[in-house]
This record gives C-alpha cells, sequence and structure tokens, in this order.
C-alpha cells in the first residue's frame, strides 16, 4: 500500500516547522503507478517537488505578501526525474560502458561505476587488468570470478573508489550504517551558530520569489546540481564553481539551466580567495564533496558561516555524514544495490537478475529534498537568525523511498513519453530541448532565465 502523497507532504513539511496553512496551496495529481517499478518513486518525486515549489511560494509571501498556489503532476514529476535531454538532437550517453552489474567467484553481484576515468582506471587497477579504455566487460567479468563480492567492495572502498555489492533489504536493515542513518531526519536542518537575519531584496509583485537570493552551487553529479537548478526555476541567482581539473558528466548540460557556470581552484590560493569573494554576499552554499573532503580545504561548515555569518550551508552524502560508511564514496546507482532495492525490483519484477528502479530516485528526490531544506533553513533564518547547516543522504532518501509504501501491480505503468512536456532553449552546448519544471505556479511560473553553459563561462564574481 502506498503512503498518499498529500499526508507524505505534510509530515515533510511541519518536520521542519513550517506553517501547516501553507499547505492548502499546493494540488497533487495523479496515482501511481506513473512508472513502472514496484516502488512509489512517482510519490517520491511529486513530494519532493511539491516541497521544494510551496517553501518558495512561502518565501514569496513572506517577502512582498503575494499568496500564490502551485499544483504538481505525479507524472510529469516524475518523467521530470528521468532526466531525459537531448542537444541537437542527440541524446546522450548516461553510462560508461564498463559501469553495471558484474557477478563474482561467490555467485554475488556487485555493481561498479566508471563514469569517471580516474574511478574506471582505479577499479581497472585494483583488478590486474589493463586500464584505459580498450579493456572489455568481458574482461572485468573474468577478474572478478576470482573475487567475492564483500572483499571487493571493502577493496575498492580502501583505494577511494566506487562500487557497492549488491545486498538483500533484510541484509541492509542489519548493516551498522542503516542503524546510523535509521537516527537521522529525512532533511537535517539544524542551526551551527549566532548571526543577525540577513536582508532581502524588495521583491516587486510578479518577480519570482527567490528572486536577489544568491546560492553558491559546489556540486558536479545529479541531486547537488538539481537541487542548485531547482532554485535557479524559483529565481534565485546561482553560480555553479568547478574545479577545472575535475570531471563532469553530460547531465552538466541539462543541470546547469539557470546558472551561472565559473570556474574556482580550491588547490590554491586565489581560487579558495576567489570563493570567499564570492561567499560574502551569498545566502546558500551547496556543496557535494565527500564528507570532509570541504573541510580539508579549509571550508568547513564552521569556517564557512565564519565568514559570511546566517549563511545556509546544505551538504549531500552517499549514505550520510556519520556511522562506518560516513566518509564513503557513492552514487544513486550504486545505493540503490547496496540498500536493497535492485532486488526487491527483481524480485517484484520476477525477473532473473538485479533489476534498477526506473530511474536514477535517489538522486532526484534528495536533489529537491535539498532545495527544499535551503528554503526552509532560509525561512528559519528571515525570523530567529543563526547560521543553518542542511543535510541530506542518498540512503537516507532511500529509506524515506521504503517508507512511502510498495506498489502494486506496479509494473503496468506505460513506457515514458517526455514529448509533451519538452522546452527547447539554446545554450552554450547547442540546441537543449529538455524537461519543464513540474511545478506550475498560479502567478509566477517557474523558469530558467540563464541559459545552460559550460563550466569557466563566466567569471567568479556576482
Amino acid at each position: 500500500m502506498v503512503f498518499p502523497a498529500a499526508q507524505a507532504l505534510r509530515a515533510l513539511w511541519q518536520s521542519a516547522g513550517l506553517p501547516a496553512e501553507a499547505l492548502a496551496q499546493v494540488e497533487l495529481t495523479g496515482v501511481e503507478p506513473v512508472l513502472s517499478s514496484s516502488f512509489a518513486v512517482g510519490t517520491a518525486a511529486q513530494v519532493a517537488t511539491a516541497a521544494a515549489a510551496l517553501a518558495a511560494v512561502e518565501i514569496g509571501r513572506v517577502r512582498n505578501g503575494l499568496t500564490q498556489s502551485v499544483a504538481v503532476d505525479m507524472r510529469h514529476a516524475a518523467l521530470e526525474c528521468c532526466r531525459f535531454f537531448t542537444v541537437n538532437g542527440h541524446q546522450p550517453e548516461a553510462w560508461d560502458r564498463l559501469a553495471g552489474l558484474y557477478r563474482c567467484a561467490d555467485d554475488q553481484w556487485v555493481r561498479i561505476h566508471t563514469n569517471f576515468s580516474h574511478h574506471r582506471d582505479g577499479i581497472l587497477r585494483l583488478l590486474g587488468v589493463p586500464r584505459g579504455t580498450e579493456t572489455t566487460r568481458e574482461t572485468i567479468a573474468t577478474a572478478l570470478t576470482r573475487w567475492q563480492a564483500l572483499p571487493f567492495e571493502q577493496a575498492a572502498a580502501d583505494a577511494g573508489l566506487v562500487v557497492a555489492a549488491l545486498r538483500t533489504a533484510d541484509a541492509w536493515q542489519r548493516h551498522p550504517q542503516q542503524a546510523a542513518i535509521a537516527a537521522q531526519p529525512l532533511v537535517a536542518i539544524e542551526r551551527i551558530g549566532d548571526a543577525d537575519p540577513l536582508p532581502w531584496t524588495e521583491l516587486p509583485m510578479g518577480a519570482a520569489p527567490l528572486s536577489g537570493i544568491k546560492v553558491l552551487d559546489l556540486t558536479r553529479i545529479l541531486a547537488g546540481p538539481v537541487a542548485g537548478r531547482t532554485l535557479a526555476a524559483y529565481g534565485a541567482d546561482v553560480m555553479l564553481v568547478n574545479a577545472p581539473h575535475l570531471p563532469n558528466i553530460s547531465a552538466i548540460i541539462d543541470t546547469s539551466r539557470g546558472k551561472r557556470s565559473a570556474l574556482g581552484d580550491l588547490r590554491y590560493a586565489d581560487g579558495r580567495e576567489g570563493l570567499r569573494r564570492v561567499l560574502s554576499d551569498a545566502n546558500v552554499f551547496i556543496q557535494g564533496y565527500r564528507p570532509g573532503a570541504l573541510a580539508e580545504l579549509g571550508f568547513s561548515d564552521d569556517a564557512l558561516t565564519a565568514w559570511r555569518p546566517g549563511l545556509v550551508v546544505v551538504s549531500l552524502s552517499a549514505y550520510g555524514s556519520v556511522g562506518p560508511w560516513g566518509a564513503r564514496r557513492g552514487f544513486d546507482s550504486l545505493v540503490q544495490a547496496a540498500t536493497g532495492f535492485n532486488l526487491d525490483e527483481a524480485d517484484a519484477a520476477c525477473t532473473r537478475g538485479p533489476k534498477p528502479l526506473p530511474m536514477q530516485i535517489l538522486d532526484m528526490a534528495s536533489g529537491l529534498l535539498m532545495a527544499w531544506g535551503a528554503q526552509a533553513a532560509l525561512l528559519r533564518q528571515r525570523t530567529e537568525g543563526g547560521s543553518w547547516r542542511v543535510q541530506v543522504s542518498l540512503a537516507r532518501t532511500g529509506q524515506w523511498l521504503r517508507e512511502l509504501g510498495r506498489v502494486v501491480p506496479g509494473f503496468i505503468a506505460p513506457k515514458p513519453d517526455f514529448t509533451a512536456l519538452l522546452e527547447a532553449s539554446h545554450s552554450g552546448y547547442g540546441e537543449l530541448r529538455a524537461m519543464r519544471h513540474a511545478a506550475v505556479f498560479s502567478h509566477t511560473p517557474a523558469t530558467w532565465v540563464r541559459p545552460s553553459v559550460p563550466p569557466g563561462t563566466n567569471a567568479l564574481a556576482w
């Protein structure tokens, strides 16, 4: 049985102490299943989208008194989370050809992530096979017949690589990291320092609710970039800051809509000084570095809020920031594997071999929840003052998805059709066709004013 979307939204909304009367301004339409899955992926997409949009509506009301409604259709929200887009009529490949599932010597499965060349070559080195683009899946499969799944997962983690052994849901429930995650809220929002309320610029009637709110976006892989893109759709001035030496994935073309795109190398003094300079005017700082990694570069939460008292710091992790896996790297596909989703979907579909969820819903829902948490903290900062921290993890989002219930029958949804929901725009990459935002505002439509542009197109300055 699926937990009703309206109840799930109410529980999430009230967990941050936001005014219950605002919930009267949201309309939720659609029912499960909207995508082929035994999990309530449509409900998760709809609730997370509605929460982020409703928070923007509340900020707009506080700023200029405008009360507006927002509507979110479940199917539209789910399809937006499928991250479909084309550039000059071509749909970019989402996965490296070596990424995916492999069977080990103990007849258990592992999932490897090789979208970045340094991760790919690290796994090949660990397996003792030639590095580079010429290595085949068959070579990796043969090498893994000499490993058991759990030891390989651990060896990869020790080497700073991204691998997950497939577990059943029961096995994950017994894992000590799940115990650490279960003790955390879905979106952790906490005051971490004293500060006066930061002033917001005057908001004219008809302006987007987040106009004038400045957001620094130091993220690269899906969830974090989706958070920044969502805030940009609601009017925030979002600056994506990429390190010039770090790779990106093709999704940056879509997730950069609405953002400035600058370069800043935090390994060097001028890059750190450039970030501190733009930080002095920021309201929100979003980061998706591995837990502790940004602090090693001199940008801990305490340092950030010392330089900019009143800042809202939003952090994403794979498995949470505490527990034995608190510093472990991971991506949506790996968290799905480690926490039981791949095997549960296969059981429900009566298929041979593991089955992923129909989209990277842990990433997408987490990104939307980050956007919601950032805005909830902004509202608290406005009334209470203080500096604030917001934390979201893919694994905790996965637990929430389970709590939303199972869809029976879940595999009767039609094949996704994105055509009617696409919009065209010029970008720094070519002609971009991508999904319209699923939240429909009654007065200030969500839109991306700035085109998607490659990293370094803009200066590291507001």
